[in-house]
C-alpha cells in the first residue's frame, strides 16, 4: 500500500513546504489593474415579489347617452376606490366625460 514516497516528499511536490535544501518557490501575482472596476453586486434566486393589482373596466364616452367605449386600467393597488380613481384619472386625460364602473377585480 506504500507508495514510497515520505510526508515531506509529497509536501515538496504540492508546494506546500519549503524544506532548507530547496531553492524557495515564488509566487507571482499578475500586477493589478490601474482603474479596477468592482463588479455590480447580483441578487440570485431571488424575485421582487409581484405587487397586488386590480383591473378596472369602465366604460366611457365623451357625449352624454353617446357611443360608449370599453376602457381598461390596471392599478398598483388592493383599494377599490383608488384603483377606480386612477382609471377615471387617465380616462379625463383622454378627453373622455361620462364614466360607468362596470368591474373592479384583483388579477394575478
Amino acid at each position: 500500500m506504500s507508495s514510497g514516497f515520505t510526508e515531506d516528499d509529497m509536501r515538496r511536490a504540492l508546494g506546500l513546504s519549503e524544506t532548507p535544501g530547496s531553492p524557495p518557490t515564488s509566487h507571482v501575482t499578475p500586477p493589478a489593474p490601474a482603474n479596477k472596476v468592482k463588479p455590480e453586486a447580483r441578487v440570485v434566486g431571488k424575485s421582487k415579489p409581484r405587487s397586488p393589482k386590480l383591473r378596472v373596466t369602465l366604460l366611457v364616452s365623451k357625449e352624454f347617452e353617446g357611443d360608449t367605449v370599453e376602457f381598461i386600467h390596471d392599478a398598483d393597488t388592493l383599494s377599490q376606490f383608488d384603483a377606480e380613481q386612477d382609471a377615471k384619472k387617465l380616462a379625463k386625460k383622454e378627453k373622455y366625460r361620462f364614466f360607468e364602473v362596470v368591474s373592479i377585480k384583483p388579477i394575478g
